[in-house]
């Protein structure tokens, strides 16, 4: 059976040699190449693909690296060679770093912490495209996701909305604040409804106050 070729991706010369005679010795794996940060990586991909070589079928890549970092290197893969499958090897655990590099076109994120057995069955799993993530690594993307979420959702007023919350707590009603303004009472009780939803408020009362707390009172 042809071997799963193998391009190591490491600023640290022990862990390049210590993973490479494992992977050697490990039927199935073949090291093709190695690189000492990002930059060499997109290199020497281009330097294959120009001569028509074989290129690597999975890049172990090291998160933080001189020049070119495992997370950006990553997007250059993805976007320039597409066939090649990358796994993130690193020691740090951030849920936003695990979110970038996953974001980035990572198809698995693994500690360094893990034993040989579950590095081997990343790859293997990362050859066939299905991500491997341990527990801790799954929990802190899941609480990446959330804070994304939760920061998409917390969006800013618009430049309309906030006029209509200065005026709110002017005490205006909606129909002076539609002269006022030059719009509609149904669109004024839109924008309304909204500064309800992204103040998270129940009435103009509440806005009022939020408003008044924010410092958008006119003198």
């Amino acid at each position: 059976m042809e071997k799963i070729k193998i391009l190591l991706a490491d600023d640290h010369d022990m862990v390049r040699m210590g993973l490479k005679t494992y992977l050697m010795l490990e039927p199935g794996f073949d090291v093709i190449g190695e690189a000492g940060n990002g930059l060499e990586v997109i290199e020497r991909l281009r330097a294959i693909s120009a001569e028509g070589g074989d290129m690597p079928d999975l890049i172990l890549m090291d998160l933080m690296m001189p020049e070119m970092n495992g997370t950006e290197a990553t997007r250059h893969v993805v976007s320039e060679f597409p066939a090649v499958r990358v796994v993130m090897l690193t020691s740090f655990l951030e849920d936003k770093l695990v979110m970038e590099a996953i974001e980035a076109g990572a198809v698995s994120y693994v500690l360094k912490t893990v034993t040989a057995e579950e590095l081997i069955y990343a790859l293997k799993g990362a050859f066939r495209g299905m991500p491997v993530m341990t527990g801790d690594v799954s929990q802190a993307l899941t609480r990446g996701i959330r804070q994304r979420t939760v920061e998409a959702d917390s969006s800013p007023l618009t430049e309309r909305e906030k006029e209509v919350l200065l005026l709110i707590a002017e005490g205006m009603g909606n129909k002076e604040i539609g002269e006022e303004l030059h719009i509609s009472i149904k669109t004024v009780k839109t924008h309304v409804s909204n500064l309800l939803m992204k103040c998270e408020l129940e009435d103009r009362t509440q806005l009022a106050i939020y408003a008044h707390r924010q410092g958008m009172i006119r003198s």
